[in-house]
Formats: C-alpha cells, structure tokens, sequence
C-alpha cells in the first residue's frame, strides 16, 4: 500500500479509536460512586503504523494490501487500559459489553487463564461505530485491559526478551519471567485486600 493508501485507509480507525477514548473517559467516571474509586490509572492509545501492517499481513501469508487489511486485521487501532487491581478490569468489560452501540467481535481473558510465561491482560476487540455523510460503519478496535502490575511485568518482559538473543538461558529465562509473574499476582491481591473495606 502507498503512504496515501495508509493516511485514507487509517482515518476511520483513527476516529473509530478516540470514540472508544470518549467513552472510557466518561464510564471512569461513572464506574464507582466515589471519585477515589475510578478504576482507570490512565490510558494509552496507538493507530498501527504503515509497516507494522504490511508485515503483520506477510505473517498471515496475505498481500500487504488495504483490503486485506481490513479484511484480516482487529488491531489496526488499539487502546491499553491500565487498572489498578483485577476486579477493576472485570467491572470495566461488564460495563463495556453493556454499551448497546458497541459489538463485541472477540475477547481473550488471560487474566484468569494466563499465558504459559505469565501474561496476563484482558483483550476485548470492539466495533466501535463511525459515521459519516452517506451512512455508518463499524470499525474494530483492539482494548487491552491490565493492572499496573501487569503492565509493569509485560514491559518488562518485552524488553528483556527482545534485547536478548534465543539461545542459552532463554528457558530458564522464560521460568523466571513466569515465577516474576505469580510474585506480582500474590502483591496485587495483598494490596487489594489491605485496602478492601470491611
């Protein structure tokens, strides 16, 4: 695809994407009853960049085209949603999955079923809809729910195993990322449960 192929064919997500922030900003508020209950410590948004794209198509085995981008990627716009414990994340998807303007095309619960090296997010793809002058469209976008714990163990873990070749000690690399993981898990839940009322 051509730069202006991208610019044009982004745009829709683009906008499709800040809905979806809308919407996030405007339940934070509405989620709990009182102010120091909001349930979100912030949120990161990102549209995939033109290369990204045409590489992850290639992985599919499909012409980096902006068809079969639509046709076959989720998460051209994505919105990571950092929580502070698991409950919060629960509540936040329940409330999501209640919007009657948006579908639920696809979600993952990697909290409660983590990944075998210790990630753990809740991914929900939603159709968000896009209006224009001759109608409405739904538009996907990837949200990625997590803790702070979570987000801190799967920072961490991308930087290490990406500045660090596969070879030896990749394995015993891999056991303590996930021990790493189960150590965040038990902290998370004391601290829920220290501040948790009576």
């Amino acid at each position: 695809m051509t730069e202006q192929e991208y610019y044009t064919f982004i745009q829709p997500y683009e906008d499709a994407k800040e809905v979806l922030l809308a919407r996030l900003h405007v339940l934070e508020h509405n989620l709990y009853e009182v102010a120091e209950g909001q349930p979100i410590h912030n949120i990161q948004s990102r549209i995939k960049e033109k290369k990204s794209i045409e590489d992850k198509l290639r992985k599919k085995d499909k012409d980096p085209t902006v068809m079969n981008a639509k046709d076959y990627l989720q998460d051209i716009a994505g919105v990571r949603v950092i929580c502070y414990f698991a409950d919060d994340i629960y509540n936040l998807v329940e409330v999501l999955k209640r919007q009657v303007d948006l579908i639920v095309l696809r979600e993952c619960d990697y909290v409660r079923r983590p990944k075998a090296n210790g990630y753990r997010s809740y991914h929900v793809v939603v159709g968000v809809p896009v209006y224009c002058l001759d109608g409405m469209e739904y538009f996907p976008v990837e949200i990625q729910i997590r803790t702070l714990s979570m987000d801190f163990w799967a920072s961490m873990e991308h930087r290490i195993l990406y500045k660090k070749q596969e070879g030896r000690g990749a394995k015993r690399l891999t056991e303590e990322l996930r021990e790493y993981a189960d150590t965040l898990v038990e902290m998370e839940e004391r601290l829920f449960h220290a501040i948790k009322p009576s």
